[in-house]
This record gives structure tokens, sequence and C-alpha cells, in this order.
């Protein structure tokens, strides 16, 4: 059900990939080609620097890779996205290219100190995920071993510096994890916060807007209509007016309660302000549209609060069949608007009822008959 306030995901369990589309994914790829670009290019500048790179040193094995970061950068700008196995690539990339570096420099430790992993480090914490990470950890280590083994003759001041070396970048890139972690599961927060209603715990406007692009879209691809069903609780000023807002904010979490487990899994169930609750969903004719609505109106008529307060509701039904081009808010609220408009006749016709919305026929020139809603409960 996508009615009540249920997270759509946790972001802590995956890692995060710049493979989506978007503005700050974009940012997110073009640094990712920066800091390759730059890195390849300040590299490049030791072939022409005498006495940093070793003597008899493959110097075409040290320019190829050199020219392989830069590379390496080309689909990032083109593209403007990496996706995870992308990313974790350009990690070990990373990891490959210090190697490759420290075994050219005729001194590592002064020219190709393991700070050149920081890039390595930060970006698996920053965008992939918990194993992947680790893997990158593992890597660190071996690649500190390598690269620094032959600067020092002492199996202990070797094993110190890539103690050193290889735990402050992994603390670090593991500190960066738990804080993006955390800036995560905060911002899922936030955005969840920000479409629910406080009261009842539905969906509200907001999230109604921000659905209606995939709900349109997915009717066209369905061919299906897109049902709006507008409830409004009866005399429900009445009710606070006798027994307290108390008791009315208690029959609105109860009646959400009962029109969370009675809508279906696609369907969205929202408030809207006061006592009036949207549903939207996908029908394949009106006869579908009413059944549901008749479950959603029987569903308010037997709750019950802890106090015995009852309620019922009037039922108003639009259905739309989205076309290509038409922009799916201002359709969404158009639909909602009719709806709207049979919940009142179906107010004016008794209440506890569902009405549906009609379009109305061309007039007749000789009659001013002006159908508009008809009673179908």
């Amino acid at each position: 059900m996508i009615g009540r306030g249920q997270s759509h995901g946790d972001a802590g369990n995956t890692g995060v990939t710049v493979a989506a589309r978007g503005p700050e994914h974009r940012v997110a790829a073009l640094t990712l080609a920066a800091l390759l670009l730059i890195g390849g290019a300040m590299g490049t500048v030791n072939l022409f620097v005498d006495g940093v790179l070793r003597e008899g040193a493959p110097r075409g094995v040290y320019a190829a890779t050199m020219a392989l970061c830069v590379l390496a950068a080309v689909p990032l700008i083109i593209r403007q996205r990496a996706g995870r196995w992308g990313t974790f690539g350009l990690v070990l990339l990373g990891d490959l290219i210090y190697l490759v570096v420290a075994m050219c420099i005729e001194d590592p430790v002064r020219y190709a100190t393991p700070l050149m992993l920081l890039f390595a480090s930060f970006v698996a914490a920053w965008f992939l995920g918990p194993w992947e990470l680790g893997v990158n950890m593992v890597v660190t280590v071996l690649v500190c071993l390598v690269a620094l083994w032959p600067s020092y003759d002492s199996p202990m001041a070797l094993g110190v510096q890539v103690g050193v070396s290889a735990g402050m970048l992994n603390a670090g890139s593991f500190g960066v994890f738990v804080l993006r972690r955390r800036v995560q599961r905060l911002l899922v927060a936030t955005q969840m916060l920000s479409n629910l209603d406080p009261l009842t715990g539905l969906y509200n406007r907001r999230y109604l807007v921000e659905q209606a692009p995939r709900l349109w879209r997915q009717a066209r691809r369905d061919g299906t209509r897109v049902a709006a069903m507008v409830l409004d609780l009866d005399h429900f000023k009445r009710l606070n007016d006798a027994h307290g807002h108390a008791a009315g904010d208690a029959v609105l979490l109860a009646v959400a309660g009962s029109l969370g487990a009675t809508v279906r899994p696609a369907d969205v169930l929202a408030r809207t302000g006061g006592e009036e609750l949207v549903v939207l969903g996908m029908v394949s004719d009106s006869h579908e549209a009413t059944r549901l609505a008749e479950r959603l109106r029987s569903a308010v008529a037997r709750t019950y609060t802890d106090d015995g307060h009852t309620v019922t509701a009037s039922v108003g039904i639009a259905l739309a069949r989205p076309v290509d081009g038409e922009n799916a808010t201002d359709a969404l609220w158009r639909l909602v608007d009719r709806a709207d408009a049979a919940m009142y006749d179906a107010k004016k016709q008794g209440r506890d009822r569902v009405a549906a919305f009609r379009v109305p026929r061309a007039r007749s020139p000789h009659t001013d008959e002006q159908p508009a809603v008809r009673d179908i409960g």
C-alpha cells in the first residue's frame, strides 16, 4: 500500500552511486572526471623532471598509466553518470595507478606517498557500499606494503609505516562512510516527513503532486485510466463541536487506519486537508472504480474509535485517460476537482454514498438540460 507513511527503501542498505540522472549526479560524475584529469596531469609532470623517475624505469609503462588515468575521465564527461560497478572499477584503478607510480618513482617516500590513495579511499567511502569499501580497505593495505617495500630495510619500520599510512587512510574512509550513511538516513527521514500528514501519517498534497508524473506515465503505458476518489467525512464539524477536537482527531486516525487497510497496494491514499481524503489508483473502467469506492465507503462506516464514535463518508469519483503531452500535475488537480464536485453531489443526495462525475453532453438547441453528475451508489 502506498498510503501510509512507510519508507521506500533504506538508503543505508546499498551503496550510493552516480548512476541516476539529474543535476546532482552530473556534478558527482564530473567531479570524478576532474579528479582523474588532475591526477593524470600532475603525474605526467614527473616525466619531464629529472631525478624523479628511477633509472631504467619503464617510462612507457608510467606514461601509459597516466594516459589511462586521463582516458578514464572521458566516459564520465560524455555520459555524465557512472554506475556502481564503474565507480568501483575507478577506485581499483586509483589503487593500481598509485602502485605503478610508486614502483617507477626514485623515492616513493618523498615523491609518491600513500596520501595519493586518498582519492580511491574517499570515493569508495562516499559512493560505494560496505563490501566494496571493505575490499578497497584490504587493497589499500596490500598496495601500501608493495609500494613501500623497497624503501625500508627493516621489516619493523616497514610494518609501522604501512600500518600508519594504510590505517589512517582506512580510518578516514570508514569515518566518511559512517557520516555518509548518517546523512542519507536524515535526508530520507526529512523527505518522508515533508510528504506526510503529521496527524494521520497519510501522504499529503505535496506527495500527490510528486506522484502525478509516475501515475500518468504508467496509465499511458498500460492503457488504463486514473481514478480519483475524494472522501469527505459526513457531519465531521458537528462531531468536533459535540465531543471536542480530540475526538475528531481519534476519528481521523481510525479512518486512516481503515482506509489504509482497504486500498490496494498500488493506490495512493492522502489527506488533503481537514476531513477530506483522496485516493488515486489505476482502473480499467468505471465499474472497477465504483467497486473500490464502495469498499472505501463501507470501511469508513465500519470504523469505530475507542470511545465508540463513528462516522460515514461521502465519496466522489472521477476518471481520466492520460494522453501524451499534457501536464500531469495540472491534469491531476482537474481530475481531483471533478471528483470533489461528485462528492458534493453525494452529500446533497443524503451522504454516506458514492457519486461519479459525468462529463456533460453538448446542449441540445431545444433543451436546457445540463446533466453533470449522476448517483451510482
